[in-house]
């Protein structure tokens, strides 16, 4: 998944991409009110994390802007600002969460997590499709008790289209949320062909994949 850290404090937002690229996330940085603006406006992201006290202006503004140009991402604010009513300011502005500084990237991580649970409506982080079972924490899809060996693309790809199941997911969207940019040319596009086309080579040794859906001229979608 995508997500946008906007944090002043270089090295707390380092440490953040670090971890959070550990967990298979893709990160963007912003050091500014206007830097993440900008970048709100050019991309999609599945998770936003907005420090309120930004050198240029107030989090909670940019919080506002950003739910015009991510109205589907999710939100946690992330500050040293702890009185009561900067949280129930955010949280009303349409925050998923609140973390103070400081806090423990794991437990961010753990936010983000649970976030992502109850965004995609699964109790747990184990899904199925078919025959298969996928545990999304842990990053693992098995048929059976056998575990079936995929790319780190490959199940970014398969997981991603799951947990939108039932929805038509675009060559652009997969593109800008697995691999970070664009689809900007054939080249692009053949590669997501690809990923998928390795994805239903692993998965029909074992048993038949066709609730993965190819939708002609568009891209891909996970039916049940």
């Amino acid at each position: 998944m995508k997500v946008l850290i906007i944090e002043d404090e270089k090295t707390m937002a380092f440490e953040m991409e670090a971890s959070l690229k550990k967990a298979f996330y893709l990160c963007d940085l912003a050091h500014s009110f206007k830097t993440g603006l900008e970048k709100l406006k050019l991309n999609q992201y599945d998770f936003i994390l907005i420090d309120l006290s930004l050198p240029d202006g107030d989090g909670l503004d940019l919080l506002k802007e950003a739910k015009k140009h991510n109205a589907d991402a999710a939100y946690i604010i992330i500050t040293a600002r702890t009185n009561l009513k900067d949280r129930i300011t955010g949280l009303d502005l349409g925050a998923d969460d609140y973390l103070p500084k400081p806090f423990y990237l794991l437990e961010l991580q753990s936010r983000m997590q649970a976030i992502a649970r109850r965004k995609f409506n699964i109790a747990e982080d184990l899904l199925s499709i078919g025959n298969f079972k996928v545990d999304i924490k842990k990053r693992q899809i098995k048929y059976e008790l056998e575990e079936i060996n995929l790319s780190r693309k490959e199940f970014d790809l398969l997981s991603y289209l799951l947990l939108h199941k039932n929805r038509v997911l675009t060559r652009v969207q997969l593109s800008e949320h697995i691999w970070g940019t664009f689809v900007n040319d054939d080249y692009d596009s053949n590669y997501i062909d690809a990923h998928i086309k390795n994805i239903r080579k692993k998965l029909n040794c074992h048993a038949n994949t066709d609730w993965l859906e190819t939708v002609r001229g568009v891209g891909y979608r996970v039916k049940n």
